[in-house]
């Protein structure tokens, strides 16, 4: 089965997410059925920031006990053979959040995409926060050309990696008046995830949220107007 778990925002450091953590590791264990299960992390989208690698293996190794590594790649040649290792060994791939646009593109540029494919065709469990969410969809609303100092906008719409067609915003708690404005006018539907929610989806479909004191969203539009409808807890 493929599985990706989408993060709309939240504190990994300050554990505001744990709940969906806790559904996470457990699908990890669950797929490393009698051995230690392994977590892959990609700070891709924040430079490759290693106090969030170090948060995250706080979190997943001392709260579940959970192996972790990390994927390296912005700052230095990447070592492919190196890293498909730790692809090989993962049971889930968690990605940060950051800066989305760049992330996809640094993932292209240094091969690291096709080694993050390769591990979700095999069933390697995908979660992520905010960028880490929103990246496997086709159309993301993100602060990327904010970060970049290419807009004014605090937000705008960019593609994403299109493996899951659809229009989705994270911190959705937060973007709720501009992203809702932005589908009434361009799309049939969206999604917007809270912080501390999670969609959970399963080859394809989205089966279910997992709240950690956030709620996910499906936006529908209708009569020029926008109906919504929460997404049922898992």
């Amino acid at each position: 089965m493929q599985r990706i778990i989408a993060i709309g925002g939240g504190e990994l450091r300050e554990r505001t997410t744990l709940k969906i953590d806790e559904y996470i590791a457990g699908l990890a264990k669950e797929r490393a059925g009698e051995r230690r299960a392994n977590a892959l992390f990609i700070p891709t989208a924040s430079h490759d920031f290693m106090p969030y690698y170090n948060t995250f293996h706080k979190v997943y190794t001392g709260v579940f006990d959970i192996k972790t590594d990390v994927a390296l790649t912005v700052f230095k040649e990447p070592d492919l053979e190196r890293l498909k290792a730790k692809f090989e060994k993962a049971d889930m791939i968690y990605v940060g959040g950051g800066d989305t646009v760049f992330m996809i593109q640094s993932w292209k540029k240094s091969g690291l995409l096709s080694l993050i494919k390769d591990a979700y065709d095999r069933g390697v469990i995908l979660a992520g926060l905010s960028a880490g969410a929103i990246c496997w969809f086709s159309d993301i609303y993100t602060d990327s050309a904010l970060i970049n100092g290419e807009t004014e906008e605090k937000y705008a719409m960019f593609s994403g990696l299109g493996w899951k067609k659809g229009v989705i915003s994270p911190h959705y708690n937060v973007r709720t008046l501009d992203f809702d404005k932005i589908v009434c006018y361009n799309y049939e539907s969206a999604l917007g995830i809270e912080d501390n929610a999670a969609i959970v989806i399963e080859n394809g479909e989205i089966v279910g949220s997992v709240s950690s004191g956030g709620k996910a969203w499906e936006l529908i539009r209708k009569d020029e107007k926008i109906e919504k409808r929460e997404i049922a807890e898992i």
